[in-house]
Protein backbone atom coordinates (compact mmCIF):
# COMPACT_ATOMS: atom_id res chain seq x y z
CA UNK A 1 0.00 0.00 0.00
CA UNK A 2 3.00 2.55 1.01
CA UNK A 3 4.76 1.61 -2.17
CA UNK A 4 1.07 2.32 -4.46
CA UNK A 5 0.85 5.67 -2.69
CA UNK A 6 4.35 6.66 -3.22
CA UNK A 7 4.32 5.77 -7.24
CA UNK A 8 1.64 7.89 -7.56
CA UNK A 9 3.17 10.93 -6.16
CA UNK A 10 5.10 13.17 -8.54
CA UNK A 11 8.85 12.98 -8.75
CA UNK A 12 9.50 16.20 -7.22
CA UNK A 13 7.35 15.16 -4.10
CA UNK A 14 8.30 11.83 -3.85
CA UNK A 15 12.05 11.75 -4.80
CA UNK A 16 12.66 14.70 -1.49
CA UNK A 17 10.25 12.95 0.67
CA UNK A 18 12.23 9.59 0.77
CA UNK A 19 15.56 11.77 0.87
CA UNK A 20 14.63 13.46 4.04
CA UNK A 21 13.15 10.15 5.62
CA UNK A 22 16.38 7.81 4.54
CA UNK A 23 18.72 10.65 6.10
CA UNK A 24 16.74 10.56 9.37
CA UNK A 25 16.50 7.49 9.88
CA UNK A 26 19.86 6.58 8.66
CA UNK A 27 21.53 9.58 10.83
CA UNK A 28 19.63 8.11 13.72
CA UNK A 29 20.14 4.49 13.61
CA UNK A 30 24.17 5.02 13.24
CA UNK A 31 24.29 7.51 16.06
CA UNK A 32 22.50 4.26 18.25
CA UNK A 33 24.63 1.85 16.76
CA UNK A 34 27.85 4.31 17.84
CA UNK A 35 26.35 4.87 21.29
CA UNK A 36 25.48 0.87 21.68
CA UNK A 37 28.58 -0.66 19.83
CA UNK A 38 26.15 -2.43 17.51
CA UNK A 39 27.28 -3.63 14.25
CA UNK A 40 24.09 -4.72 13.05
CA UNK A 41 22.47 -1.33 13.51
CA UNK A 42 25.84 -0.17 12.10
CA UNK A 43 24.75 -1.79 8.98
CA UNK A 44 21.14 -0.91 8.82
CA UNK A 45 22.24 2.49 9.06
CA UNK A 46 24.45 2.11 6.14
CA UNK A 47 21.99 1.03 4.00
CA UNK A 48 19.57 3.72 4.50
CA UNK A 49 22.70 6.18 3.85
CA UNK A 50 23.47 4.74 0.40
CA UNK A 51 19.87 4.70 -0.26
CA UNK A 52 19.35 8.48 0.52
CA UNK A 53 22.68 8.81 -1.51
CA UNK A 54 21.14 7.35 -4.54
CA UNK A 55 18.03 8.94 -4.47
CA UNK A 56 20.59 12.43 -4.22
CA UNK A 57 22.09 11.13 -6.79
CA UNK A 58 18.67 10.80 -9.07
CA UNK A 59 17.42 14.58 -8.50
CA UNK A 60 20.20 15.80 -9.41
CA UNK A 61 20.50 14.46 -12.78
CA UNK A 62 16.88 15.75 -12.87
CA UNK A 63 17.78 19.26 -12.04
CA UNK A 64 20.77 19.22 -14.91
CA UNK A 65 18.08 18.12 -17.28
CA UNK A 66 15.82 20.64 -16.32
CA UNK A 67 18.39 23.21 -16.50
CA UNK A 68 19.70 22.06 -20.03
CA UNK A 69 17.13 20.69 -21.86
CA UNK A 70 17.85 18.19 -24.81
CA UNK A 71 19.31 19.34 -28.21
CA UNK A 72 16.87 17.02 -30.18
CA UNK A 73 14.27 20.03 -30.59
CA UNK A 74 16.86 22.64 -31.62
CA UNK A 75 17.95 20.22 -34.25
CA UNK A 76 14.63 19.46 -35.64
CA UNK A 77 14.66 23.70 -36.02
CA UNK A 78 17.79 23.56 -37.48
CA UNK A 79 16.62 21.15 -40.40
CA UNK A 80 13.61 22.81 -41.19
CA UNK A 81 15.56 26.20 -41.55
CA UNK A 82 18.10 24.26 -43.78
CA UNK A 83 14.92 22.82 -46.16
CA UNK A 84 13.73 26.24 -46.82
CA UNK A 85 16.96 27.31 -47.79
CA UNK A 86 18.06 24.76 -50.11
CA UNK A 87 14.46 25.52 -52.15
CA UNK A 88 13.57 29.20 -51.81
CA UNK A 89 11.29 29.36 -54.39
CA UNK A 90 8.11 27.07 -54.64
CA UNK A 91 7.81 24.40 -56.88
CA UNK A 92 4.95 23.69 -58.85
CA UNK A 93 2.74 21.43 -57.17
CA UNK A 94 0.03 19.31 -58.28
CA UNK A 95 -3.77 19.32 -58.00
CA UNK A 96 -4.35 19.56 -54.81
CA UNK A 97 -5.69 16.93 -53.44
CA UNK A 98 -8.91 17.43 -50.69
CA UNK A 99 -7.72 17.46 -47.56
CA UNK A 100 -9.21 15.17 -44.57
CA UNK A 101 -12.02 15.99 -42.33
CA UNK A 102 -10.44 16.86 -38.82
CA UNK A 103 -11.65 14.54 -36.52
CA UNK A 104 -14.45 15.30 -34.02
CA UNK A 105 -13.33 16.12 -30.56
CA UNK A 106 -9.83 17.50 -31.58
CA UNK A 107 -8.38 20.76 -30.82
CA UNK A 108 -5.63 22.98 -32.28
CA UNK A 109 -2.41 21.72 -31.86
CA UNK A 110 -0.55 24.42 -29.59
CA UNK A 111 2.04 26.43 -30.78
CA UNK A 112 5.95 25.65 -30.38
CA UNK A 113 6.40 29.04 -29.10
CA UNK A 114 4.02 28.37 -26.04
CA UNK A 115 5.32 26.67 -23.21
CA UNK A 116 2.99 24.09 -21.15
CA UNK A 117 1.78 25.30 -17.82
CA UNK A 118 3.65 22.98 -15.38
CA UNK A 119 3.66 22.74 -11.95
CA UNK A 120 5.89 24.68 -8.80
CA UNK A 121 8.04 21.66 -8.31
CA UNK A 122 10.41 23.68 -6.10
CA UNK A 123 7.47 24.31 -3.46
CA UNK A 124 6.14 20.77 -3.75
CA UNK A 125 9.21 19.47 -2.72
CA UNK A 126 10.37 22.19 -0.32
CA UNK A 127 6.81 21.60 1.45
CA UNK A 128 7.14 17.43 1.25
CA UNK A 129 10.39 18.18 3.12
CA UNK A 130 9.20 20.83 5.94
CA UNK A 131 6.69 18.44 6.58
CA UNK A 132 7.96 14.88 6.57
CA UNK A 133 10.95 16.90 8.74
CA UNK A 134 8.72 17.55 11.31
CA UNK A 135 6.96 13.97 11.50
CA UNK A 136 10.85 13.20 11.68
CA UNK A 137 11.85 15.45 14.50
CA UNK A 138 8.27 14.47 16.26
CA UNK A 139 9.55 11.08 16.29
CA UNK A 140 13.12 11.61 17.15
CA UNK A 141 12.10 13.84 20.64
CA UNK A 142 8.71 11.63 21.60
CA UNK A 143 10.66 8.91 23.50
CA UNK A 144 11.88 11.60 25.73
CA UNK A 145 8.46 12.69 26.66
CA UNK A 146 6.33 9.71 26.13
CA UNK A 147 6.25 7.12 29.09
CA UNK A 148 7.81 4.11 27.93
CA UNK A 149 6.95 0.82 27.85
CA UNK A 150 10.23 -0.96 28.96
CA UNK A 151 9.78 -3.33 32.18
CA UNK A 152 13.32 -3.06 33.30
CA UNK A 153 13.60 -1.67 37.16
CA UNK A 154 14.28 1.58 38.07
CA UNK A 155 16.71 2.06 40.50
CA UNK A 156 15.84 3.03 43.92
CA UNK A 157 15.95 7.09 44.88
CA UNK A 158 15.82 8.90 48.23
CA UNK A 159 12.47 9.71 49.85
CA UNK A 160 11.17 12.43 48.42
CA UNK A 161 8.47 12.85 51.27
CA UNK A 162 8.27 16.11 53.82
CA UNK A 163 11.21 16.79 56.04
CA UNK A 164 11.49 15.10 59.61
CA UNK A 165 11.26 17.12 62.36
CA UNK A 166 15.10 16.72 63.83
CA UNK A 167 15.99 15.72 67.06
CA UNK A 168 17.18 18.05 69.55
CA UNK A 169 20.68 16.53 69.20
CA UNK A 170 20.96 17.95 65.59
CA UNK A 171 20.17 21.44 66.38
CA UNK A 172 23.11 21.52 69.78
CA UNK A 173 25.58 20.34 67.02
CA UNK A 174 27.08 22.63 64.93
CA UNK A 175 25.99 22.30 61.10
CA UNK A 176 25.69 18.56 61.27
CA UNK A 177 24.75 16.29 58.19
CA UNK A 178 21.45 15.00 57.89
CA UNK A 179 20.01 12.01 56.55
CA UNK A 180 18.34 13.28 53.46
CA UNK A 181 22.17 14.64 52.77
CA UNK A 182 24.14 11.56 53.56
CA UNK A 183 21.41 9.11 51.25
CA UNK A 184 21.88 12.17 48.20
CA UNK A 185 25.86 11.98 48.88
CA UNK A 186 25.83 7.94 49.07
CA UNK A 187 23.34 7.35 46.12
CA UNK A 188 25.44 7.93 43.66
CA UNK A 189 24.52 7.07 40.15
CA UNK A 190 27.82 5.26 39.74
CA UNK A 191 27.83 3.39 43.34
CA UNK A 192 27.15 -0.08 42.10
CA UNK A 193 30.36 0.57 39.08
CA UNK A 194 32.40 1.63 42.38
CA UNK A 195 31.62 -1.79 44.47
CA UNK A 196 32.70 -3.44 41.10
CA UNK A 197 28.75 -4.78 40.02
CA UNK A 198 28.05 -2.38 37.22
CA UNK A 199 25.25 -4.21 36.22
CA UNK A 200 23.18 -3.74 39.21
CA UNK A 201 20.62 -1.12 40.59
CA UNK A 202 19.58 -0.04 43.59
CA UNK A 203 16.74 -1.91 45.09
CA UNK A 204 15.84 -0.25 48.23
CA UNK A 205 17.10 2.76 49.74
CA UNK A 206 16.80 4.33 53.11
CA UNK A 207 17.89 7.35 55.76
CA UNK A 208 16.98 8.03 59.49
CA UNK A 209 18.21 10.68 61.33
CA UNK A 210 18.95 8.81 64.21
CA UNK A 211 20.96 9.32 67.51
CA UNK A 212 23.71 7.45 69.13
CA UNK A 213 22.74 4.47 71.54
CA UNK A 214 23.53 5.01 75.52
CA UNK A 215 23.73 8.60 75.17
CA UNK A 216 20.27 9.54 75.87
CA UNK A 217 19.31 11.07 72.57
CA UNK A 218 22.41 13.77 72.95
CA UNK A 219 24.59 12.49 69.98
CA UNK A 220 23.44 13.51 66.42
CA UNK A 221 23.91 9.71 64.51
CA UNK A 222 22.49 10.03 60.85
CA UNK A 223 22.79 7.08 58.49
CA UNK A 224 21.68 6.20 54.84
CA UNK A 225 21.81 2.86 53.50
CA UNK A 226 21.63 1.29 49.87
CA UNK A 227 21.23 -2.27 48.83
CA UNK A 228 21.83 -4.22 45.85
CA UNK A 229 21.28 -7.54 45.08
CA UNK A 230 24.89 -8.50 45.61
CA UNK A 231 26.15 -6.23 48.45
CA UNK A 232 24.59 -3.26 50.86
CA UNK A 233 26.24 0.40 51.79
CA UNK A 234 25.64 1.74 55.12
CA UNK A 235 27.06 5.61 55.67
CA UNK A 236 26.60 7.03 58.85
CA UNK A 237 28.01 9.78 60.65
CA UNK A 238 28.41 9.88 64.48
CA UNK A 239 28.89 13.59 66.45
CA UNK A 240 30.26 12.40 69.91
CA UNK A 241 33.72 13.37 71.20
CA UNK A 242 35.79 10.13 70.19
CA UNK A 243 38.86 10.84 68.44
CA UNK A 244 40.08 8.16 65.86
CA UNK A 245 43.07 6.97 68.23
CA UNK A 246 40.52 6.43 71.21
CA UNK A 247 38.12 4.44 68.73
CA UNK A 248 40.79 2.31 67.65
CA UNK A 249 41.65 1.02 71.45
CA UNK A 250 37.96 0.62 71.35
CA UNK A 251 38.02 -1.67 68.87
CA UNK A 252 40.59 -4.06 70.20
CA UNK A 253 38.51 -4.51 72.77
CA UNK A 254 35.77 -5.51 70.81
CA UNK A 255 35.07 -8.45 68.03
CA UNK A 256 36.44 -6.05 65.14
CA UNK A 257 39.59 -7.92 63.31
CA UNK A 258 41.69 -6.83 60.64
CA UNK A 259 41.79 -3.58 61.88
CA UNK A 260 44.48 -1.14 59.50
CA UNK A 261 44.91 2.49 60.34
CA UNK A 262 45.55 4.71 57.33
CA UNK A 263 44.40 8.30 56.07
CA UNK A 264 42.00 9.26 53.74
CA UNK A 265 41.54 12.27 52.49
CA UNK A 266 44.12 13.66 55.03
CA UNK A 267 41.86 12.31 57.63
CA UNK A 268 43.20 9.66 60.07
CA UNK A 269 41.15 6.56 59.52
CA UNK A 270 40.76 3.08 60.35
CA UNK A 271 39.53 -0.19 58.48
CA UNK A 272 37.87 -3.00 60.38
CA UNK A 273 35.53 -6.19 60.20
CA UNK A 274 33.06 -7.24 62.35
CA UNK A 275 30.05 -9.51 61.94
CA UNK A 276 26.38 -7.90 61.46
CA UNK A 277 23.10 -8.79 63.22
CA UNK A 278 20.69 -10.85 61.91
CA UNK A 279 17.13 -10.51 63.60
CA UNK A 280 14.38 -12.50 62.53
CA UNK A 281 10.34 -11.53 63.05
CA UNK A 282 8.10 -13.29 62.45
CA UNK A 283 4.08 -12.05 61.69
CA UNK A 284 2.39 -14.93 62.20
CA UNK A 285 -0.20 -15.41 65.57
CA UNK A 286 1.72 -13.84 68.64
CA UNK A 287 3.81 -11.54 66.73
CA UNK A 288 6.70 -13.31 68.44
CA UNK A 289 10.54 -13.35 66.77
CA UNK A 290 13.74 -15.50 66.80
CA UNK A 291 16.37 -14.82 68.69
CA UNK A 292 18.86 -12.08 67.55
CA UNK A 293 22.07 -14.35 65.30
CA UNK A 294 25.41 -13.17 63.88
CA UNK A 295 25.12 -12.18 60.64
CA UNK A 296 27.30 -11.94 57.44
CA UNK A 297 30.73 -10.29 57.97
CA UNK A 298 31.26 -6.72 57.43
CA UNK A 299 33.64 -4.65 56.65
CA UNK A 300 34.14 -0.44 57.94
CA UNK A 301 36.43 2.29 57.02
CA UNK A 302 36.03 5.08 59.72
CA UNK A 303 37.48 7.79 59.10
CA UNK A 304 37.20 11.36 61.49
CA UNK A 305 35.27 14.21 60.90
CA UNK A 306 37.68 16.92 59.96
CA UNK A 307 41.72 16.64 59.43
CA UNK A 308 42.47 17.82 63.51
CA UNK A 309 40.31 14.70 64.54
CA UNK A 310 39.05 16.89 67.33
CA UNK A 311 35.98 14.37 67.87
CA UNK A 312 33.51 12.23 65.40
CA UNK A 313 33.57 10.02 62.33
CA UNK A 314 32.30 8.91 59.73
CA UNK A 315 31.44 4.88 59.05
CA UNK A 316 31.22 3.25 55.52
CA UNK A 317 30.12 -0.35 56.12
CA UNK A 318 29.98 -3.15 53.00
CA UNK A 319 28.53 -6.34 53.44
CA UNK A 320 26.70 -9.16 51.61
CA UNK A 321 24.27 -12.01 52.00
CA UNK A 322 26.75 -14.31 51.01
CA UNK A 323 29.47 -13.37 52.91
CA UNK A 324 31.92 -12.48 49.90
CA UNK A 325 33.43 -9.01 50.87
CA UNK A 326 35.17 -6.51 48.61
CA UNK A 327 38.08 -5.31 48.70
CA UNK A 328 39.54 -2.37 50.30
CA UNK A 329 39.91 -0.22 47.46
CA UNK A 330 36.01 0.08 46.98
CA UNK A 331 35.57 1.55 50.42
CA UNK A 332 38.17 3.61 49.94
CA UNK A 333 37.11 4.95 46.34
CA UNK A 334 33.31 5.17 48.11
CA UNK A 335 34.70 7.37 50.77
CA UNK A 336 36.58 9.61 48.26
CA UNK A 337 33.15 10.10 46.69
CA UNK A 338 31.08 10.88 49.73
CA UNK A 339 33.06 12.23 52.32
CA UNK A 340 33.45 15.83 49.93
CA UNK A 341 29.71 15.99 50.67
CA UNK A 342 29.59 15.62 54.22
CA UNK A 343 30.94 19.35 55.61
CA UNK A 344 33.91 18.89 58.33
CA UNK A 345 33.61 19.45 61.48
CA UNK A 346 33.84 22.95 62.81
CA UNK A 347 35.20 24.13 66.28
CA UNK A 348 33.24 24.13 68.96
Amino acid sequence: MLGLLLRLLPFWVREPLLIAVGAVLGVRIMYLAVRDHDRVAAGLGVVFLVFTAIRVYAVIRALRARRNPSPAASADGAAVDAATQAHPHPQPQAQPQPRPQAQAGAGPRPRPGTPEKEHNAWSQAVAAVAVFGALAAALWVAPRFMPSDDNTPQPASCSDEAHEKLPKAYKDTPQPVTAEELCKALNRPDLAKLLGTPGETATTVSSTNNTAPLTDGKVAEPEAEVTFDTYTVNVSATYNELSTDQYVKLMKFGDEKDIKTLTVLGRPAVLSSDHTMKLEINLGSGGSGGPVEQGPLARTLSVALDRSDRGGYCDITVWSTSGTLPNDSVLLNIAEKVLPRIPERTVR
